[in-house]
């Protein structure tokens, strides 16, 4: 019936904290946002809804998401933000459409090497969370676009960020991260690299390899390279001054 898949697809902000039955009788829906409500947890029926394509759980207090996620095969976009999740089933490197998944602001430390075969993936939000090493599976997404990694406990990146060849945004601000990778100068197509609120003290000679970055940045999601609040040591802090321009000028082997 038209008028209760229009309901249905008006559940946000309801103060739900149990999901109505009817709902997984809706076999043919494809879109189903649910967020900001009070849901702790998800039923196993969510694996009934084989044809959605956008599932949004965003602002809820869920502490888990169902193994039977991994059912949902046409799944492009999946919004979890802002819940109590710890850890992400392995199931869910089935859903080998998804393109876009925010899992930002949770409790995360690390996601299952299922996921390495995500490899429509170009959006992916790991921000504010409590992730000590890039996982592992996030190298081998090779279609990833934009990596958001700001606010965890980073301190390195593994010199396979290089396989990453399509980036084009790279954020890690707010993390503790102290000497940058060369591989990571290998990302011609990078436009934004934000490692501002780091612990880094030098930058790699390479980094004039990055000539789409083309300037340092103010604003947030300004393009360019954001760098301030960083330990820098001398001469980088000083050359800084000049620009970008100056920067790679300086490192470039004369």
């Amino acid at each position: 019936s038209c008028s209760r898949t229009l309901e249905i697809n008006h559940l946000a902000m309801r103060g739900l904290d149990g999901t109505p039955t009817e709902l997984w009788e809706l076999r043919e829906l494809q879109k189903l946002n649910l967020s900001m409500n009070c849901l702790c947890s998800l039923p196993p029926a969510l694996g009934t809804l084989d044809n959605l394509v956008i599932l949004n759980l965003w602002g809820n207090n869920l502490s888990s998401l169902p193994p039977e996620i991994g059912l949902l095969k046409k799944l492009r976009v999946l919004f979890a933000c802002r819940n109590r999740l710890s850890e992400v089933p392995e199931e869910l490197g089935s859903c080998a459409c998804l393109e876009v998944l925010s899992l930002a602001n949770n409790q995360i430390t690390g996601l299952p090497g299922s996921l390495a075969t995500m490899h429509n993936l170009t959006k992916l939000n790991l921000s504010y969370n409590r992730i000590v090493h890039i996982p592992t599976c996030v190298y081998s997404m090779k279609g990833l676009v934009f990596l958001h990694l700001a606010c965890n406990r980073l301190e390195t990146i593994a010199d396979q960020i290089q396989d990453l060849v399509n980036l084009k945004i790279l954020i890690v601000e707010g993390n503790s991260i102290h000497t940058l990778p060369k591989t990571l100068c290998f990302l011609e197509s990078l436009e934004l690299l934000n490692v501002d609120f780091n612990e880094l003290q030098n930058v790699p000679m390479e980094m004039y390899l990055l000539n789409r970055l083309g300037r340092l940045a103010c604003h947030p999601m300004d393009k360019g390279l954001h760098i301030v609040h960083n330990p820098l040591l001398k001469p980088i802090k000083e050359v800084l001054q000049g620009g970008l321009s100056a920067l790679y000028n300086y490192l470039k082997p004369s």
